[in-house]
């Protein structure tokens, strides 16, 4: 079993741009419309995306979640963010109906700057679980959108969250949205801190310790993380923290580095326990690879040529340790295993 840990809806059909720009228009006065997005147009969208692509490179399953760069934490209030989360949650919640073989739900949270109380992003996590049958969620360490003007993630402010995915058994993946600063672009640099900047808060906090058994996913290779490890060892050390090669092993990491030669030196620091295959396809890098003529997001020939990778680090990397990361999936994969 081949399953992708991290994919978005990047595919989504134009009916969800047309409620966006209705929002946009009617920022004063914002009512939830409905969404006008047919099934057919769902299977369009997927069909000659993300499943396409799934069925030529071998993945059978992907844990699914709305587009991050499109939620716009940043744009419009709390409201704004609220309605547009649901209406985003409730398209993947479709998805999973219409293909509860291939996609399983993840949501994504309304998140909105300088919010005095994260309360909103905790009911629409236990909605998102408990109504849709989703198994986790995406946490944006910056709703701003590029000027970080929120509490760290080690603030007491997010710990109502923290404590409904220690409840609801659910991990939570470190994931930025959009920026709006003209200095940062999203995939080249914005992305990149969220990925670093978030993995730092974590360690530079003790979350870990408040909530035991708590799982947070640190994509794209936790981001600097397999090149700066000395560096970041290095802060570890000062710090007076715990020692960064017992810390790494409480996290997990996913493969949407796009280099092999990355997620190798990726498994040797954090070790295949942590490490969750992932592809974030038809994402941010959408180009062919001229080294190897494939799509830089075509992800699992980098773990299927390491060679040091024995039959049973491939079962981890691809499956066993995804399905421990987030244990909601079992039901799905029952399912799945039966058909």
């Amino acid at each position: 079993m081949i399953i992708d840990s991290h994919g978005h809806y990047t595919t989504a059909p134009a009916g969800m741009q047309i409620f966006r720009a209705t929002q946009i228009a009617f920022l004063g006065n914002p009512v939830k419309h409905p969404v006008n997005v047919s099934d057919d147009e769902i299977r369009a969208s997927l069909d000659n995306g993300q499943l396409k692509l799934q069925d030529e490179r071998g993945t059978d399953v992907a844990l699914f979640s709305p587009r991050a760069s499109h939620m716009g934490h940043h744009f419009g209030d709390e409201r704004i963010s609220r309605n547009w989360t649901e209406v985003s949650n409730d398209l993947i919640a479709r998805v999973a109906g219409i293909y509860p073989d291939r996609f399983i739900g993840v949501a994504a949270l309304p998140q909105s700057p300088k919010l005095k109380s994260i309360q909103g992003c905790v009911d629409e996590l236990e909605r998102c679980v408990t109504e849709l049958g989703f198994v986790g969620c995406n946490l944006n360490p910056d709703p701003s959108g590029g000027y970080w003007q929120d509490p760290p993630l080690g603030d007491e402010f997010w710990y109502p969250l923290y404590e409904k995915m220690v409840e609801l058994d659910v991990p939570a993946m470190i994931h930025g949205s959009g920026t709006c600063n003209p200095a940062l672009h999203t995939t080249g640099s914005h992305y990149m801190n969220v990925d670093n900047t978030g993995m730092y808060q974590l360690m530079d906090s003790t979350i870990l310790q408040d909530f035991p058994g708590i799982r947070f996913i640190l994509p794209h290779g936790g981001g600097s993380l397999p090149f700066q490890y000395a560096r970041f060892q290095g802060l570890s050390i000062m710090a007076k923290r715990e020692p960064l090669e017992e810390w790494v092993k409480k996290v997990y990491f996913d493969t949407a580095i796009y280099s092999q030669d990355a997620v190798e030196l990726l498994i040797k620091k954090v070790g295949v326990d942590n490490v969750l295959f992932a592809s974030e396809m038809i994402g941010g890098v959408q180009a062919v690879d001229p080294a190897t003529g494939r799509q830089f997001d075509d992800t699992k020939p980098y773990l299927d040529e390491i060679e040091w990778l024995t039959d049973e680090d491939k079962v981890k990397l691809f499956e066993t340790n995804v399905q421990k990361v987030y244990p909601r999936m079992k039901p799905y994969m029952d399912k799945i295993a039966k058909a």
